[in-house]
This record gives C-alpha cells, structure tokens and sequence, in this order.
C-alpha cells in the first residue's frame, strides 16, 4: 500500500503545499477538482503546469474528488451534475490517476421508488462512462452497511463503480470498519485514512486526529491485505483546529502501521 495525503485538509495554496507533502516523505496526493483545478477552469496550461509541478516534486496523483452541492440522487439538474462528473472524469485520465471520488447517499429503502430510480440512473450513466473512457468512480460509503453496498452494486453491469473505504465514516455511523472491508473484496478502489472515537456515553462517534481513535488499524490493514488491496492510504482529516499538524503526525502513524 502506498502512503498520500489529501490536499483540501493541508489548508494551502497548492504551491506551498506540494514541498509540504514531499518533506513528509509521502508518494501520493488526492486533490478537489473544484475553483482552478475543476475541468472547466483548468486549461491546457495549466494542466501542464499541474503535471510539471507534482513531476518535481516526485508526486503522484492519487484522486480527484468530485465535490457536489447537491447528491446525485436528486432530481433537480441531475443531468447538469453527472455531465459534470463526467467531465472530471476525462480529466482524471488526462492527469493520470484514472479515479474520481464521489459522495454516495444512503441507499434507497424499497418504498423510496423515485430515488432508487434516480440514484440507479446516475450511477448507470457514471458507470457506463467510465466503462469507455476508462476511468473509476469511487462511491464514498459509510451510511450503509458493506454487505448492502456490495449487493446494490453487483445490480450494475459496468466495470468501473467501486468504494471509497473511510473506516471513520462507518465507524461513526454504527458500523465495525474492520469487519466491514471482507464484503467489499474486489470493490476497494481508494482508502482515506481518519479515525474516529466513540463516544462513553453513546453510540455516536465523532472524528479525531489518526491513530488516537478507536480504529484498530493493524486489524484494518490486514483485512486490506486480505482481500489484497494493493492501492493508495491517503491521509485525510475533515474537522478539528490544527489540520495540517494532524496530517503531519498521521504520516508518522500510517508509516509505523504499513511499514
């Protein structure tokens, strides 16, 4: 497995943050195809730009996330949001890292019949695209259990939908997140490594700097292992005061676990 760290959660300019990543001693970089870096602002320039720049600094890319305001299961602008997605998509394989990361909603109850149609629809429409233009669509689950995920997508006749595995975000909706990756053998396409830690007095979970929560990572890693994901451990941390400090000390942690 390869070690990255996600961009949005360093907090800078993209200029400052590059250096920053490669003193960490990390591989990898997950960026938001949003603002400059969305397909229709980055331009051909800037495009080489972008590749000249995490070349020097010896960077691979290892997602773009697909940031949407509104879920791709709801009806208005549907078609607008997945040409959108689309179109990061193409620009995914244009950069390299042949993946997008897209947020999934909770998956349909059966007496929920026009959501189930829409959801069904755009995932369709996504899977089918990456199908020809060769590249996968990464759901970030967490709602729902991974067995159910799993048998929603074996529905699917395309190739290129797999999972997103934030073991924090099942954790902090009620799920083991060890025990939650040997139904998605084959599925995995992207790690994002946060922690979360229970709360003493309930069952809810809240997110906390890595390696300080309640995810038994060694457990994690050898259940990766044994449905031999071989992919990217991208470092992320959505919440708290001191990100990019978190980030730094993740590193150290992820190392100490992987290597």
């Amino acid at each position: 497995m390869k070690i990255g760290v996600n961009l949005d959660a360093l907090g800078l300019p993209m200029r400052q943050a590059l250096p920053a990543v490669a003193r960490m001693g990390v591989t990898g970089l997950q960026l938001s195809a949003a603002g400059d870096l969305s397909p229709e602002r980055l331009t051909d320039t800037g495009r080489r730009e972008l590749r000249n720049l995490l070349k020097t600094y010896d960077l691979n890319l290892t997602a773009l996330f697909c940031p949407l305001r509104h879920s791709i299961d709801e009806v208005q602008n549907q078609q607008q949001r997945i040409e959108h997605v689309q179109r990061i998509m193409d620009l995914a394989f244009e950069m390299g890292p042949r993946l997008v990361i897209v947020q999934c909603p909770m998956l349909p109850a059966e007496n929920e019949v026009e959501r189930s149609r829409l959801l069904r629809e755009a995932l369709l429409a996504l899977g089918l695209y990456g199908d020809r233009c060769g590249t996968l669509v990464a759901l970030e689950i967490g709602f729902d259990a991974t067995e159910a995920v799993r048998d929603y997508l074996n529905t699917f006749d395309v190739g290129s939908l797999g999972v997103n595995y934030d073991p924090a975000n099942l954790l902090m909706h009620g799920h083991d997140p060890v025990k939650s990756v040997m139904p998605l053998a084959g599925r995995v396409l992207h790690l994002h490594a946060r922690d979360a830690r229970k709360a003493s007095v309930s069952r809810s979970a809240a997110e906390v700097p890595l390696g300080a929560g309640d995810i038994e990572w060694m457990g994690l890693m050898g259940a990766l292992t044994a449905i031999e994901y071989r992919g990217w451990v991208v470092i992320d941390r959505e919440s708290g005061n001191a990100k990019a400090a978190d980030i730094v000390d993740g590193v150290s942690f992820l190392k100490r676990v992987i290597l």
